[in-house]
């Protein structure tokens, strides 16, 4: 067979790499394809990802004398995209194995394995994966997907665990290449346990932990729901981020296990299954931290196993993290904290709000942004857990709300009588009707027009437009104008009034509009009374507001 000597086609980097190469922000890599038409156009990706022929950029940053010379690292990544494409967790895994030189076979062609021993000649093998690593999660963070947890859910998660001894057992039942698992407790001296359901990403998680010195650690490969890799395990920790929620987390098939001793989850509860699967390898006194889509904390289907957690005293804290946290989308997510209970049980649960912080601002949360919530104020009908609602029912002031809508409901009722016209006795029921002229008479006269919304208004001094609309809403013309179905609409052929001078409509027209007033007054006063009966007993059940004393 002949060889092929054609030259392999240059690498194609995306617009993050191209700032790296040139040493700005991304924001400057956009601002030159705009001002520059002879930019290099994309010479592949997709609209929202576009790529870029590496040679074609060098050639162009060093025409506009933008450009720096690129690190041995950049190159390697780069070479490793030409290889791979968009299979960078393979070509993640084959240097790994290479660095661990491990004897297994390895594809990477010959100009990368000399890329990678010069660069360990310079720094460390686990300070290059930790590099390769932080790369691949930046170029999943650009591409939308959920595979690597993002560096923020990491902070989040080792702020609010807290210190971990240096002997725990901590279990990460998704790890995908580590990144939760390595980052939680000391480097050396705690066991590290992983599984994973993609066989690549569980080797190089495992590769990841030896070449990084996170000694012992030890990654399966499989599905934890459907083959728990580890049945015997109790770890001092569990964390989990768990996969997206997929209607096929293998319920059928798992009915009776014994994972579900909160309850079976239904199939559209796939983050409660992950959730017990995780609690059942959680050791006596232990914790587990899980990464939940904050529409778990409030669905129906799981409201009772999540009561049961209450009931249990299982849950500890739920923490409603910053927009942005995650790193496919802006939508908050949640952390929930359970703890195998001692025999003194759990009393209440932490409830943090932490919604209106900045992605990257603090985790402490300030006073009003967080409540200790009795575990019998929780189980109710809903049994919700979202933070928000406990956070801002117990930092309300029942009190001062309370005293300022009685205030304005008696100031309501004090003036409600006065828009009730005082109506005098008339000559009896139809001595109008001989009167009568119909709207579309009116409007032939030229007397009514239309607003924009269709209502017809008086066109003329001749008519007043209280008036009309007084008697075009008599019982008789809503009788005409009320369709089959019960909605009403003006019928223009069929509406009467009667025929008025101007100052007897005028007269009428004010009757008429105290009584609209008088309407919209009451509708809102009943509005006002509903808010105002459920504030004061939300506040006499909650213990916010006392009854009167009897003397009062």
């Amino acid at each position: 067979m002949k060889e092929d000597t054609r030259p392999s086609p240059d690498p194609l980097i995306s617009g993050a790499e191209i700032a790296r190469l040139a040493g700005v922000t991304r924001a400057a890599v956009s601002n030159w394809r705009r001002r520059y038409d002879d930019f290099p156009q994309p010479a592949g990706g997709g609209t929202n990802s576009p790529l870029f022929d590496l040679a074609e950029v060098r050639a162009w940053l060093a025409g506009q004398r933008k450009g720096q010379d690129v690190s041995a690292e950049v190159r390697l990544w780069q070479s490793l995209r030409g290889s791979y494409g968009d299979a960078m967790v393979e070509a993640l895994t084959a240097v790994a194995h290479l660095l661990a030189d491990d004897g297994a076979r390895q594809d990477l062609a010959p100009e990368v394995v000399e890329q990678v021993r010069e660069i360990v000649e310079s720094t460390s093998k686990g300070d290059l994966i930790d590099a390769l690593s932080e790369r691949f999660f930046d170029a999943t963070r650009r591409a939308g997907s959920d595979q690597v947890t993002s560096p923020r859910i990491v902070r989040a998660v080792q702020h609010f665990i807290g210190t971990v001894p240096a002997d725990a057992r901590i279990l990460d039942p998704a790890c995908g290449i580590g990144t939760l698992l390595l980052s939680i407790g000391p480097a050396t001296g705690a066991s590290r346990y992983g599984q994973e359901a993609d066989v690549v990403m569980a080797d190089f998680a495992g590769l990841r932990a030896a070449l990084t010195g996170h000694a012992p650690t030890e990654v399966r490969a499989g599905d934890s729901l459907r083959h728990d890799q580890w049945p015997g395990l109790k770890a001092h920790l569990v964390v989990c981020d768990p996969p997206v929620a997929s209607p096929d987390w293998g319920r059928e098939d798992l009915l009776l296990d014994s994972r579900w001793e909160l309850g079976i989850p239904s199939r559209a509860e796939g983050e409660l299954a992950w959730l017990q699967h995780a609690y059942a390898h959680t050791a006596p006194g232990g914790r587990t931290v899980m990464v939940m889509p904050p529409s778990v904390a409030y669905r129906k289907a799981g409201r009772r196993i999540r009561a049961e957690l209450i009931r249990r005293g299982i849950l500890t804290h739920v923490v409603a993290l910053p927009p942005g946290t995650a790193t496919a989308h802006s939508l908050p997510v949640h952390l929930w904290i359970l703890q195998r209970p001692d025999p003194h049980g759990v009393t209440s649960v932490r409830m943090v709000d932490l919604t209106a912080n900045a992605p990257d601002g603090p985790l402490a949360p300030e006073p009003d942004q967080f409540v200790d919530v009795p575990l019998i104020g929780l189980l109710d009908d809903a049994a919700d857990l979202t933070p928000g609602t406990h956070v801002a029912e117990t930092h309300r002031d029942y009190p001062a709300e309370y005293a300022a809508l009685r205030e304005e409901l008696t100031a309501g009722l004090r003036t409600l009588h006065t828009l009730l016209p005082q109506l005098t006795p008339g000559s009896g029921p139809g001595t109008l009707d001989a009167t009568m002229v119909s709207l579309a008479d009116l409007a032939r006269a030229g007397l009514v027009d239309h607003n924009d919304i269709g209502e017809p208004v008086s066109a003329s001094d001749q008519l007043d437009t209280d008036y009309l609309h007084g008697f075009l809403r008599s019982p008789a013309n809503s009788r005409r104008s009320t369709s089959a179905s019960g909605s009403f609409r003006l019928d223009a052929r069929g509406s009467r009034i009667p025929q008025m001078s101007v100052e007897e409509q005028r007269r009428y027209g004010a009757a008429f509009h105290a009584l609209q007033e008088m309407e919209k007054s009451t509708a809102r006063l009943v509005r006002l009374s509903a808010d105002l009966t459920a504030l004061a007993r939300d506040g006499l059940t909650n213990g916010a507001l006392n009854p009167p004393s009897t003397h009062e």
